[in-house]
């Protein structure tokens, strides 16, 4: 059963769906290997349903409030995709800075305005653990979009579910992710996810400033992943499942001295793709910015298209799994 940081306001019932109808996603650590199997499924049947009919009336009548903190065009987007999918409607919030916050408003006050118009909140927001205030501040859920540098735990979902897709496991896989792993939340949360699954091997490239955080490091080795750090591509790549590619965030620092000194230390095109494996994938969150030459994009194994379609799959799956209607 996941763990999470609000109150349950709703009644358990026997099946699966019981488990999450009124409840916070706010990180990974909530997902068992059984909660992420139910999910995949769930999204499954979503991509199934878009595919034949588009849309339909699942979560008619349900609203969600789509409150962002920091600039966001895939994220906020595929949920507002999500949600119309399922026959639902949005209160879109992405200019934080003209509401009531510029006047000082609170978050937990925020989040109180909102849930008296909405039945789902998400947020993303820059600061790390916001997620969770705005959760406990909240009787109804809450669903993480990115907390500073912290988690980003639907896109970390929405990763695994591109893998099993892909590749079609999620065991004897071994995954190498570059770029920016100091910031880069979304490899933080999928790092701990594939800590589930057996047979995984994780390869760290970055430059030295970017490296995975130790707590990171330690929290996935205290499950048995063999961990490996380099500051080369090449080593590694030509027995890579998948390779998982981060831009450098210029906006997460603080002297640009530091940026201008990594940006573009890596580049994947296909002269560098041709000691890779024939089946592997390429995936990255989105935005790039010049980590991935275009003339890579259409290789088979360019992924990190259909990753955003994979992406409204499962949150339209999370969506329907709150609001009890999976």
């Amino acid at each position: 059963m996941p763990t999470t940081s609000t109150n349950p306001h709703l009644p358990f019932g026997e099946n699966k769906n019981a488990d999450w109808y009124g409840k916070d996603i706010i990180s990974v650590k909530q997902f068992s290997r059984d909660d992420l199997e139910y999910v995949f499924g769930v999204a499954h049947e979503m991509r199934g349903m878009v595919e034949r009919v588009g849309t339909f009336d699942l979560l008619k009548g349900k609203i969600l409030a789509n409150l962002f903190y920091e600039p966001s065009t895939r994220t906020s987007s595929s949920f507002t995709a999500a949600m119309e999918r399922l026959g639902g409607s949005v209160i879109p919030i992405n200019e934080v800075k003209y509401s009531s916050v510029s006047k000082g408003e609170s978050l937990p006050d925020t989040i109180r305005t909102l849930e008296c118009y909405a039945d789902v909140i998400v947020l993303r927001h820059p600061e790390t653990g916001s997620a969770a205030i705005a959760a406990k501040a909240s009787k109804k859920p809450v669903i993480n979009a990115g907390d500073g540098v912290g988690e980003h735990p639907t896109q970390a979902l929405l990763d695994t579910f591109t893998i099993m897709e892909e590749l079609g496991r999620l065991d004897n896989l071994t995954v190498t992710m570059l770029g920016d792993l100091k910031y880069g939340r979304t490899v933080h949360s999928l790092a701990r996810l594939l800590s589930q699954f057996s047979n995984i091997k994780l390869n760290y490239v970055s430059p030295d400033i970017l490296k995975m955080p130790k707590e990171v490091m330690d929290e996935v080795g205290a499950k048995g992943v063999p961990q490996a750090e380099y500051s080369s591509l090449e080593k590694v790549l030509p027995e890579t499942d998948i390779l998982y590619v981060t831009r450098v965030q210029k906006e997460r620092f603080e002297d640009p001295a530091d940026y201008e000194k990594v940006k573009g230390a890596y580049v994947i095109d296909p002269t560098i793709m041709k000691v890779a494996k024939k089946e592997m994938a390429v995936m990255h969150p989105l935005p790039r910015v010049g980590e991935i030459s275009t003339d890579f994009d259409e290789d088979p194994r360019a992924a990190y298209f259909r990753q955003m379609e994979y992406g409204l799959y499962v949150r339209m799956a999370l969506l329907a799994m709150v609001l009890g209607k999976a």
